[in-house]
């Protein structure tokens, strides 16, 4: 599944920040569609709920996909998930791309209060049920040990019906993607997914980190879901000198953030991928520092080597070397945070992407 280098067309996408507002980042994403982006992420956290946004991009733009990015599987129930997406996937005629994935029990279980519990079980319902609805060939029943429907008998009124979803759906089979780093996760997302989000990728260590797991999941892919999308990426600079390898500093406080600071010690997927990456000491140094409050300091510790791999940032060439090396390693959607004027940047990365 890595470092097969046969992708012909290399999509380009990129993160729509929107802390300013929805309008400016409509705006945003509808000058991005004439540069030539071909997705536009939308994500949710803690914010404002991402659907709302992404509601309004379908009416202001004409062909960049949509995408989110991502929804957590806890909020929202499957059958709520897979209605949202029809949704959008209407409104947008057919450019919807449902992202999801677990997020972190700090944002689940202390934001939603709902427990943060079998990911990988309830992603894979998840899937199953969402592609029943919109498939639309019979009532909707599912029968597993996290998804009963309708409600069996004994759990509720007993009156739940088997229903089969009012509008059809635009498309009877819309795209998810799956953000994944651990083995588990990411075999399942190579088995059932159409795409996968992996964070801070890595190109030259891809193979050895996720190889083993990619390949035991798509040994179990059903030939009809196609070959799995690979969307990873980073931050995006184009300039000679010194001053443009700076601006990897940047990018510093977020690495620390997710190194150290998502989950706790021992629960942190991102702090096990960077240490699966080999850089163990750091960060483990990382994360003590972060979780006893030392933010600038773990900020500091980040490996050079680790953002220069996992971003986009130098000379014309070297981010052209870049390009490739995420192609060669099996990325088919290039994932970029430009820095400086994101149109001109996304054309140029076009250009060279394809």
């Amino acid at each position: 599944m890595l470092n097969e280098g046969t992708s012909t067309h290399m999509q380009i996408s990129m993160q729509l920040a929107y802390a300013g507002g929805f309008k400016e980042s409509a705006a945003q994403a509808a000058e991005l569609e004439k540069a030539g982006l071909d997705i536009a992420w939308v994500a949710e956290a803690y914010g404002f709920d991402g659907v709302s946004l992404m509601g309004y991009l379908a009416a202001t733009t004409e062909t960049i996909k949509i995408a989110a990015g991502i929804l957590p599987i806890y909020t929202r129930t499957p059958t709520l998930l897979a209605m949202t997406a029809a949704g959008l996937d209407a409104l947008s005629d057919g450019r919807f791309i449902l992202g999801l994935g677990a997020s972190g029990p700090q944002v689940i279980e202390g934001f939603h209060g709902v427990p943060y519990d079998k990911p990988l079980g309830r992603t894979r319902e998840i899937l199953d049920i969402c592609r029943k609805v919109w498939a639309r060939e019979a009532p909707l029943t599912h029968d597993g040990p996290l998804y009963a429907l309708p409600l069996p008998e004994g759990l509720g009124t007993g009156l739940g019906k088997a229903l089969k979803i009012i509008a059809k759906p635009v498309r009877s089979a819309i795209p998810v993607y799956v953000a994944a780093l651990g083995e588990k996760n990411v075999a399942l997302t190579a088995e059932a997914a159409d795409g996968w989000l992996p964070l801070f990728f890595m190109p030259e260590k891809a193979r050895d980190v996720f190889g083993p797991a990619l390949d035991a999941g798509t040994a179990r892919r059903p030939a009809d879901l196609g070959p799995l999308d690979i969307c990873a990426g980073g931050m995006l600079a184009i300039g000679e000198g010194p001053e443009i390898k700076a601006m990897l500093d940047f990018a510093r406080p977020m690495y620390a953030l997710y190194i150290g600071g998502m989950g706790a010690k021992g629960k942190n997927f991102y702090n096990a991928l960077v240490s699966r990456y080999g850089f163990e000491a750091e960060a483990a140094e990382i994360q003590d520092l972060y979780l006893a409050g030392k933010k600038d300091e773990a900020a500091a510790k980040v490996p050079l080597e680790l953002l220069e791999a996992t971003n986009l940032v130098g000379s014309e060439g070297y981010v052209k070397e870049r390009i490739s090396a995420f192609r060669e390693a099996g990325v088919t959607v290039l994932n970029v945070n430009p820095v400086g004027e994101p149109a001109e940047l996304i054309e140029k990365i076009k250009v060279w992407a394809e």
